[in-house]
């Protein structure tokens, strides 16, 4: 990565950070087990993970090989899942889009988890920030409320203290250009977003406010009003219009519930990535990680939704958006597919890999999985 290590050492004692993931990591496969810390030991997490993501770039600017992974939202048993078909940060290079807290039962878990391998893996192990690292939101979906039954308030504010210094986008290779929600309408050189002030809370309107909140839309042209009430929609021609004038081949965000776990807008220009399977236990999506190799070739592993019995309520479930209505389609194994999206224009007419035993003509450098599989549909991989 372009990032260069500080010569003052990040700063926490390495046997009690190794404790703290190794307990973390024990509840693999009991699904909702709570993972006993103190409140010392995650004061420590917030306090020296805070000071990491200071030093660091309100703009991160990092090199492939990494996986991308989108919305968490206190799914923590689907995490640790995540980690275990899509590597250990030990073993390969992560950055998540954000909305690691509410909605899901472990939210300390799940946030925990990713500050203490942001302390250990500081220059391989980059996570930005989303809308529900935000103390006006994470104070009504859930997140304050667990804080307050299993800790206290204070804790809670701790937490938020840190969420207002994590950085807020990602430049992949000067060529992949990574948010939680969108773009927006005053983002005119991507100098701007280095020169966001932290720590700073969320604001109702401007460049920060729609770097997490916007999103893309199939039915307007330019921009649009959002109907989550704050920020906007933008159309597929603003994104063709940003690449082209920043030189960039793909927008990746999160931010919106898909049921595929990710999902192309703008003919393959924008991704929007999900992780997190069967969102509140109704959505039945899966959850994706998007691969990106050494020459930005992509491959998107995709999580099956674990199945859990219906749960109904009155009013609204969920402040992520949904993309456009699906049809619903039962996912059965674990599934990797490579997408044949070229970021940049280098095979034309060659023969490429698809898994293991399909060879595929490309003719031009712009073919999707949907060229060659109507309806994307895939075969599940045993």
């Amino acid at each position: 990565h372009k990032l260069r290590r500080n010569k003052e050492e990040w700063g926490m004692d390495s046997v009690v950070l190794d404790g703290i993931i190794n307990r973390l990591l024990e509840v693999k496969g009991t699904p909702g087990k709570q993972v006993q810390l103190s409140e010392s030991e995650i004061r420590q997490l917030c306090v020296q993970s805070r000071r990491i993501f200071l030093q660091q770039p309100t703009l991160l600017e990092l090199a492939p090989p990494i996986k991308i992974c989108g919305d968490i939202h206190g799914q923590y048993s689907d995490l640790l899942r995540l980690f275990e078909y899509g590597g250990l940060p030990s073993e390969c290079n992560y950055l998540f889009l954000g909305d690691y807290v509410d909605r899901g039962k472990q939210s300390l878990e799940t946030i925990c988890l990713l500050l203490a391998y942001k302390i250990k893996y500081p220059e391989n192990f980059f996570l930005l920030r989303g809308s529900h690292e935000c103390i006006s939101i994470n104070r009504t979906y859930g997140f304050y409320d667990e804080c307050k039954q299993r800790f206290n308030v204070r804790l809670w504010k701790v937490f938020n203290d840190c969420f207002n210094c994590l950085p807020v986008a990602a430049l992949i290779d000067d060529k992949i250009l990574c948010m939680h929600g969108g773009l927006s309408p005053d983002l005119h050189d991507l100098d701007q977003i280095r020169s966001l002030q932290r720590p700073t809370d969320v604001p109702k309107a401007g460049l920060l406010c729609d770097l997490l909140w916007s999103d893309p839309s199939r039915d307007v042209q330019g921009w649009g009003m959002n109907d989550r009430g704050i920020s906007y929609t933008f159309g597929a021609d603003k994104v063709s219009e940003f690449l082209l004038m920043h030189d960039l081949d793909l927008i990746c965000r999160a931010h919106q519930v898909v049921e595929d776990g990710y999902e192309f807008f703008a003919d393959r220009q924008l991704v929007t990535i999900f992780s997190a399977p069967n969102y509140c236990g109704v959505f039945e999506n899966a959850g994706a990680i998007m691969s990106l190799d050494e020459t930005l070739m992509c491959s998107i592993l995709i999580l099956k939704p674990v199945r859990e019995k219906p749960k109904f309520g009155f009013g609204s479930t969920t402040t992520t958006k949904p993309g456009r209505p699906q049809t619903k389609t039962k996912l059965t194994k674990i599934q990797e597919i490579c997408f044949l999206q070229y970021l940049t224009v280098r095979v034309e007419g060659s023969a490429l890999t698809f898994g293991s035993s399909c060879c595929l003509e490309v003719s031009k450098p712009d073919r999707s999985i949907e060229d060659f599989f109507p309806g994307g549909k895939l075969e599940s991989l045993e």
